[in-house]
């Protein structure tokens, strides 16, 4: 007999310890999507350290519910070992936990959306749209020589796997990126480049969520016009060697 996940098991996933829940709160939310291999989570921790986001990946809060022994992991847990795939409702609901308890309005969701049943069901779940996608390019030669290069032990380094990777990503990811290419919610980067250039071209991305622009904009209203017109200025020119 087949094993049935009941997402309503994720304990509190819709409110946290205040009875808030994410509809309640300005969060922002940008998906990071790119092929296995194109450097995604070298940049999310960069990204991290820089502009103060948190960094949520849906296989690691699935990886953790499992090894937490809770009913609903060892569900999971069986399903993957059946070869299923885990339902959306149930790593939404994991990622709108993490974002209630995670004492923060910023996050980056690695790897997530996978498809486009990921996208249509986290928008109907949390009522959030992401604030954009950034989306690392990168050849599938230079993501295959990254990866058969990287040192990890991963028994689904190899060619073939490798390969297969790549066209469930192309076939079920591309999509996801198209959907909000069509909305002008798609920043590209191109993630074939040695790791300090790519970071170079997050920062232009980025920049408007630098400490400095976030407590200009709360600041806003407490401040004279002419520091608020001050620190505008200086944050353009910041920008100005990224859009030029």
């Amino acid at each position: 007999m087949g094993t049935v996940v009941d997402a309503s098991k994720v304990a509190d996933a819709n409110k946290d310890a205040n009875g808030s829940s994410l509809s309640d709160k300005k969060v922002t939310v940008v998906f990071v999507l790119g092929g296995p291999g194109s450097g995604k989570g070298t940049q999310c921790a960069n990204i991290v350290e820089y502009y103060g986001f948190t960094h949520l990946s849906a296989g690691d809060l699935l990886r953790a519910e499992i090894k937490s022994g809770s009913e609903n992991g060892t569900m999971i847990e069986n399903m993957i070992k059946e070869g299923k795939i885990v339902p959306s409702e149930v790593t939404i609901k994991l990622l709108q936990k993490a974002m209630l308890d995670g004492g923060n309005d910023r996050f980056l969701i690695d790897g997530f959306p996978r498809n486009e049943e990921n996208r249509a069901g986290f928008e109907n779940v949390t009522k959030i749209e992401p604030e954009f996608v950034l989306f690392f390019e990168c050849s599938e030669e230079e993501m295959e020589r990254r990866l058969l290069n990287r040192n990890q032990g991963r028994a689904d380094d190899n060619i073939e796997t490798i390969r297969k990777r790549f066209k469930v990503f192309v076939e079920s990811s591309i999509p996801v990126v198209e959907h909000y290419d069509a909305r002008g919610k798609v920043r590209k980067i191109d993630a074939g480049r040695p790791v300090e250039e790519v970071f170079e071209a997050v920062k232009g991305i980025f920049s408007p969520y630098s400490e400095k622009a976030r407590c200009c904009l709360e600041l806003a209203g407490f401040l004279p016009i002419d520091i608020i017109v001050f620190y505008a200025i200086d944050i353009l020119f910041c920008c100005i060697p990224y859009i030029l």
